[in-house]
């Protein structure tokens, strides 16, 4: 097998895993468990908790201790236990430690797949912004199948999505080990001051303007991220509750609406390598904080009868959402850093993304959504939050093409740095 295909099927089993029960545990735990609306805000907030710090943690230790591969196959192992266990906890409490010992584990394996993927690809003197594109594709469809797979065989409320997503992580677990070698690159480096013995040193990127901003600007990004996240899936359950639109194949199937999303995301990975060259990551970071408004506005005017098509559309912008700041700001950060800290620049990347960023648009939207939206019968004032979270997007939107000034165009695509 081809070091492509090789990549292709580690990004497939790493987003199944996620996929499995991302978009889904909100309905196991209301219609299976009936645990509170309040308590499951902070379930989503583990996500933002083990990305503070263990995306950073293990991108060190990938760059000075351990071979990358063989760290993301260890994680995916115990993520595999904590994914077990969690179908036999019966109270909100204890599903919070253990889904948070699952983050600790799983959060990291996303930043580590990009290092070893582009340590591979850059062994075998492949463009990485050309290559690596088409390859994550397949890390998208990986997390389609998986919803489709949990929604077909009626496993919303299930159970059933942590044992697939458990048995999906041993396996790649396993295949781990045997994906190219991916050795640290600062092991043994003499001379080093002990802020570079600890890989502390990827943080003195802050010391740059543009990076400063960059990953100022992600963190917002990732927390409008979460926004859809949280409360995407649950937006479209709660028509059910209406007797115009409870019968409506967007109620019924509301993850297989939601995964039109993914299937964007697969379009819109494939333009990235032009958009880049054409606009550079300025440009293109501006276009995703757009796209957020369209997101979250065709949400507010959508409904699942004859407005069917704004939540549609909603979830095809929302593959430019994504995909222009993501995949696009791995891409800026592989190759405007020097290698021996890419895996501790990913790292703080997904850090900042998925750590930080998640953890203000968990615990902000959870407090703005209870004071200010949610009704005396609990039911939630849908378009007002979606409006209110269109208006922060366009804020970024504003704000960010006059302090950000670097330009990540054709000049320095080529110019990774080994």
């Amino acid at each position: 097998m081809g070091i492509k295909n090789r990549l292709v099927l580690m990004n497939f089993l790493q987003f199944f895993i996620w996929g499995s029960w991302l978009l889904t545990i909100g309905a196991y735990w209301f219609n299976n468990k009936h645990w509170s609306g309040t308590e499951f805000g902070i379930i989503f907030s583990t996500m933002g908790i083990s990305s503070v710090f263990m995306p950073a943690l293990t991108g060190i230790i990938s760059d000075r201790f351990i071979n990358a591969e063989k760290l993301y196959g260890l994680l995916h192992f115990f993520g595999a236990i904590a994914l077990f266990y969690l179908p036999q906890v019966d109270n909100p409490t204890t599903f919070f430690w253990v889904m948070l010992v699952n983050m600790f584990f799983y959060m990291p394996t996303i930043s580590l797949s990009i290092t070893v993927a582009y340590n591979a690809l850059i062994a075998k003197d492949m463009d990485v912004v050309k290559v690596y594109p088409p390859i994550r594709i397949w890390g998208t469809i990986g997390f389609i199948v998986a919803l489709w797979v949990v929604s077909l065989t009626h496993n919303e409320t299930s159970a059933n999505q942590f044992y697939i997503a458990g048995i999906v992580s041993i396996v790649l677990g396993i295949y781990a080990f045997t994906l190219p070698k991916c050795p640290p690159m600062c092991k043994g480096e003499k001379g080093a001051s002990f802020t570079q013995a600890l890989g502390l040193n990827a943080f003195e990127l802050f010391k740059q303007q543009k990076f400063a901003i960059f990953f100022i600007f992600s963190m917002l990004l990732g927390a409008a991220l979460q926004l859809t996240n949280a409360y995407g899936d649950t937006y479209i359950h709660d028509f059910g509750t209406i007797d115009a639109y409870k019968d409506t194949i967007a109620v019924k199937y509301p993850a297989i609406i939601m995964s039109i999303s993914q299937v964007s995301e697969t379009l819109f990975i494939l333009a990235i390598p032009f958009f880049l060259r054409k606009f550079g990551i300025k440009y293109v970071m501006l276009f995703s904080m757009l796209a957020w408004v369209l997101r979250f506005g065709l949400f507010a005017f959508g409904n699942p009868s004859d407005g069917l098509w704004m939540i549609i559309m909603s979830c095809i912008v929302y593959g430019m959402a994504f995909d222009f700041f993501n995949i696009s700001g791995s891409l800026f950060v592989e190759t405007q850093t020097d290698s021996k800290i890419r895996g501790s620049a990913q790292g703080m990347f997904m850090m900042m993304v998925n750590g930080f960023g998640a953890l203000i648009g968990s615990f902000a939207s959870g407090y703005i959504i209870q004071k200010y939206f949610t009704m005396a019968d609990g039911s939630k004032d849908w378009f007002h939050i979606w409006i209110t979270f269109a208006a922060y997007a366009l804020v970024l939107a504003i704000i960010f093409p006059f302090v950000f000034k670097d330009k990540f165009g054709p000049k320095v695509l080529g110019e990774i740095k080994h």
